[in-house]
């Protein structure tokens, strides 16, 4: 049995800090003269209380450094832990929900997933907003420092082969793990400080700007009202475009250009594969929608260019009915929600990484099969691809379609149309937000599902944003006797 105490600490410690984030939503709550603010006063001290006698209670286990058992186990661990802290809030005070939505709720917030249980969110107090976005703020950070030092170091899904090439560039710049942490902090900041600045320029109010920056950059999608960005303008929308795709990028490759070193952002494989994907399918819905259903371009242009970098990110916004768009469309909107960001970004899903690694893989082995004497060795931006990386990779995406599979054949056993089921299991495990189907409301919101498939889409929320097997291996009794 592996010893849990330094887990606990870190855990303790994140739950403290957690609950000290909650005196955001409280000071707003209290400025505008509502009673409210005394709801996350008392979370703030459940929370901070808590955390901290946790972490005191774990703080002699805490001389060395973690091993690999106890990484796996802190990292699934730090994501069950905060968002149940992190649904206090909602329980105890409005929108007073029950256990299992309000769990749901800080769930597909840390996640950075976006559906919700939540209508009439305009009519909530603006604290419990902003503590929406500060969910998926926090959680969205938290993902990238994750992709960045643990991944990579617990050989997840191909992640191996970005430890070599992530700290060895880091190394020349960023020494130590508390370095790159500080660094993510800062960039994450600038960009959400960018992106509300921007938002506040094109009209919205301060409360709103803040509020849906948070969820931009986190790649979130927690907006402040049910119509989500249909309320807002073009200019706001293509400003969101920027700040999603944004969000989607390596936070590596930012690192590096604070640094003064831009090329690498623009000769990343996957930066340029993500861009390039997007123009695709922005523009193969913006004409199907234009010449099958005459549809103006301009406007079908912005409608187009919003949604789609909104599902391909795993943010979540929308701004139009998505369900009148018709089949193609429907099914661009599938494809790029199983395609996802990059690596190293809040960005959702498989990943853009994997899908080059395995047409790297395919076109490898056609070449071979066409001439099996010539070496043809796989490599990804020059460098060779090990049979370890490859292999895992393959395993991801065997695991991802099988989790698919059987999350959707769950949520249909719970009573849900087949369309509502493989788009609520969709959404989970790509972490992208929107669902549609019969089951669904008039806002996009699942408060009528039953609760059973609220649980099941908690799981495929978790599971889908730990990228798989890093939970998977939790269940294995052979992990627990190493």
């Amino acid at each position: 049995m592996p010893d849990l105490r330094p887990v606990g600490y870190v855990i303790g410690l994140l739950v403290a800090a957690l609950g000290a984030t909650m005196l955001f939503p409280m000071g707003l709550d209290w400025m505008a003269g509502d009673p409210h603010w005394q709801v996350y006063l008392e979370c703030t001290i459940i929370s901070c209380a808590g955390g901290g006698f946790t972490a005191l209670a774990c703080a002699s286990g805490t001389g060395k450094g973690l091993t690999l058992q106890q990484i796996f186990i802190l990292t699934t661990g730090v994501w069950i832990m905060l968002p149940l802290f992190g649904a206090l809030p909602l329980m105890l005070g409005a929108p007073f929900l029950s256990f299992t939505d309000a769990v749901f709720e800080s769930v597909s917030g840390m996640t950075t997933t976006g559906t919700t249980v939540i209508t009439g969110i305009e009519n909530l107090p603006r604290g419990v907003i902003l503590w929406r976005g500060i969910l998926q703020w926090v959680g969205g950070l938290g993902i990238v420092i994750v992709a960045m030092l643990f991944l990579p170091v617990m050989k997840v899904g191909g992640m191996q082969f970005f430890r070599s090439e992530g700290f060895d560039t880091l190394g020349k710049v960023l020494p130590r793990a508390m370095d790159i942490s500080a660094a993510l902090v800062q960039i994450y900041v600038l960009l959400t400080v960018a992106c509300a600045i921007t938002f506040l320029g094109l009209g919205m109010s301060g409360y709103e700007a803040v509020v849906n920056a948070l969820a931009t950059i986190s790649t979130g999608g927690y907006a402040t009202s049910d119509a989500s960005f249909s309320i807002y303008g073009a200019g706001a929308q293509y400003a969101a475009v920027v700040f999603m795709i944004l969000g989607s990028l390596p936070f590596i490759r930012f690192l590096q250009a604070m640094q003064g070193n831009v090329v690498p952002l623009w000769h990343d494989p996957q930066v340029r594969a993500y861009l390039r994907w997007t123009g695709y399918a922005v523009g193969a819905v913006t004409a199907y929608e234009v010449v099958a259903r005459d549809r103006a371009f301009w406007p079908m242009l912005q409608e187009a260019s919003f949604n789609i970098v909104s599902v391909f990110s795993g943010t979540g916004f929308t701004s139009t009915d998505l369900s009148k768009w018709g089949t193609f469309p429907f099914v661009i909107l599938i494809l790029v929600g199983l395609i996802g960001g990059c690596t190293s970004s809040t960005g959702c899903s498989v990943k853009v990484f994997r899908y080059l690694i395995l047409f790297e893989a395919i076109r490898v082995q056609i070449r071979r099969l066409h001439n099996p004497a010539a070496v043809n060795p796989m490599r990804y931006e020059g460098r060779p691809v090990g049979e370890d990386v490859l292999n895992s990779v393959i395993v991801f995406f065997t695991m991802f379609i099988l989790t698919l599979g059987v999350l959707t054949v769950g949520l249909s056993m719970t009573g849900l149309a087949t369309k509502s089921a493989l788009t609520a299991a969709w959404t989970s495990i790509a972490n992208v937000g929107v669902v549609f189907g019969p089951d669904v409301g008039s806002s996009g919101a699942v408060h009528q599902f039953p609760t059973s498939a609220k649980w099941l889409m908690v799981a495929g929320m978790l599971v889908g944003r730990l990228e798989l097997l890093s939970v998977y291996v939790l269940l294995m009794p052979r992990f627990w006797r190493g």
